[in-house]
């Protein structure tokens, strides 16, 4: 008796020019849900794709048991029903639509109420959502929306989401789908405590109807539903065994190196940097969308040098806060807001704030175009564009080079951005944000998706720049252990509020 429900063997996988896996075997059985874990650019999220379908595969064999006992049931009479339609994939980005349907979102829509008002939805997105087949529904839209926790959320438009009310919208999305296969990519990522703990249980009750998940995710977060971990390490599955027997410590890291401390200073100190008394000052800032209340009367007072984390769990409002801070939120200038010594509303224009920011966050990463170079994309933090829109400077391309070298990003400088891993992809706008030594810089959840030895290479080289000179820094993470050491002030919020 066959127990496999997909037998990948043998097969070369290719995206645009360039060779993803040689020669790739992976096999899942009935009953078993795996962990693909490995560093950055080991290939997690592109077997993930190759199951899903979307790139190109030849030599070798692919094998989709499950369509066939599936066909075998439940037999269709629809030519154009494969076995695409039994898998659902919920990728590192999303694709939304606005209710037009001529434009994708675009990054500061969110903060513009007639832009926004073209937003689907909660409710309408996931009332659109057609499963896969006509068979009994596992997971029905009620259950779906109480299990994720969406009903609050049914009327918000998906525009104003937080990172981590998008991702439980994703993986609802996909459940109403009634796929046989789930495929997570990082689905904890951007997730709060409370919401990374939900999230287990709720991936052991999907694991319990019937639905095998796939799910690639860090090492150190094995949720208790998977049963089996496969080891990746640049393109081959090195390891493939049973939960119990694996330990983090299999996942290949690179030992962190030294910072060059030389370099990083004398690249900050192309750039003098002006003093202020105040960088930010806020005195009851208020933020309301409709009758809604997303910040309500907070008072923060951010002098020159200090290094802040700001927290708090999905939702609390700090996106929005610091869109007030980087220029991005028109009711900005319906408060009492003072950026770099000046009031809002008092004659600066956006490009005079972003000037003094270097800024980075997942929706940034969302929104950023991707046609530019590795190089490009960089240099274009200059200019404070998304992306380079103008003839390169060879001056500040230098300078970039150079940034590039000291991020451990060299080896991309002419690679697109599309063409890179998302996390080379959030290395390189952490490097934009940096190239032009701001007085500010804002991170929001920069670590995402990086592996350890990334992250730990970031935080020496944060340390680095906020111990060497003047730098002010704001810092937002879910994770403790991602705080950089020289951050020493809080800022916690919770439903709008200071805490």
């Amino acid at each position: 008796m066959n127990t496999a429900i997909l037998a990948i063997k043998n097969i070369t996988v290719r995206n645009l020019e360039q060779i993803i896996f040689k020669d790739l075997t992976f096999q899942i059985s009935k009953g078993q849900h795996w962990a693909l874990v490995g560093e950055s650019g080991a290939g997690k999220s592109a077997l993930l794709q190759t199951i899903a379908g979307k790139f190109n595969v030849s030599g070798g064999t692919i094998h989709h048991y499950y369509f066939d006992d599936f066909i075998a049931l439940h037999p269709v009479v629809d030519a154009y029903f494969t076995h695409h339609k039994l898998i659902a994939m919920v990728s590192a980005k999303h694709s939304f639509r606005n209710l037009s349907n001529t434009t994708d979102f675009y990054y500061q829509q969110r903060f513009n109420s007639s832009d926004s008002e073209d937003s689907p939805t909660v409710e309408h997105y996931l009332s659109h959502i057609e499963p896969a087949t006509n068979t009994k529904q596992v997971w029905t839209y009620e259950q779906t929306v109480d299990k994720l926790n969406l009903g609050p959320l049914l009327n918000k438009q998906l525009i104003k989401l937080s990172n981590g009310e998008t991702k439980r919208l994703l993986i609802a999305a996909a459940l109403l789908k009634h796929p046989i296969i789930l495929l997570l990519d990082n689905p904890l990522t951007g997730l709060d405590v409370q919401s990374r703990a939900a999230f287990n249980s709720i991936l052991n009750e999907i694991t319990a109807s019937g639905i095998t998940v796939v799910i690639a995710t860090s090492p150190n977060e094995i949720p208790d539903a998977v049963t089996h971990v496969a080891v990746l390490h640049e393109g081959e599955i090195i390891g493939s065994l049973d939960k119990s027997n694996f330990k983090p410590e299999m996942v290949k890291i690179a030992e962190t190196k030294k910072i060059d401390t030389h370099e990083l200073n004398s690249l900050l100190s192309l750039t003098q940097q002006t003093v202020f008394s105040n960088m930010v000052l806020m005195q009851n800032v208020t933020i309301k969308y409709g009758d809604k209340v997303i910040l309500d009367k907070v008072n923060w007072d951010i002098k020159q040098g200090q290094h802040w984390a700001l927290l708090g769990p999905n939702g609390a409002g700090k996106s929005t806060l610091l869109s007030l801070i980087n220029g991005d939120n028109p009711q900005a200038y319906a408060n009492n807001i003072v950026l770099f010594d000046r009031k809002r509303g008092t004659g600066e224009s956006i490009w005079d704030i972003k000037s003094k920011i270097g800024f980075v966050s997942p929706e940034l990463h969302q929104y950023f175009p991707t046609d530019n170079s590795c190089l490009q994309v960089i240099e274009s933090g200059f200019y404070d564009t998304l992306g380079l829109f103008r003839p390169s400077n060879p001056q500040n391309a230098a300078i970039a080079l150079r940034w590039m070298k000291l991020l451990e990003l060299e080896v991309y400088v002419r690679k697109p951005l599309k063409n890179v891993s998302a996390s080379t992809q959030r290395l390189v706008l952490l490097a934009r944000a940096l190239v032009k030594n701001p007085p500010l810089l804002i991170f929001d959840e920069p670590c995402q998706g990086l592996d350890a030895h990334q992250q730990q290479h970031f935080k020496h080289i944060v340390d680095a720049i906020c111990q060497s000179g003047n730098t002010t820094l704001i810092y937002v993470t879910h994770y403790q252990h991602e705080i950089p050491d020289s951050v020493d002030r809080v800022l916690k919020l919770d439903k709008g509020l200071v805490v």
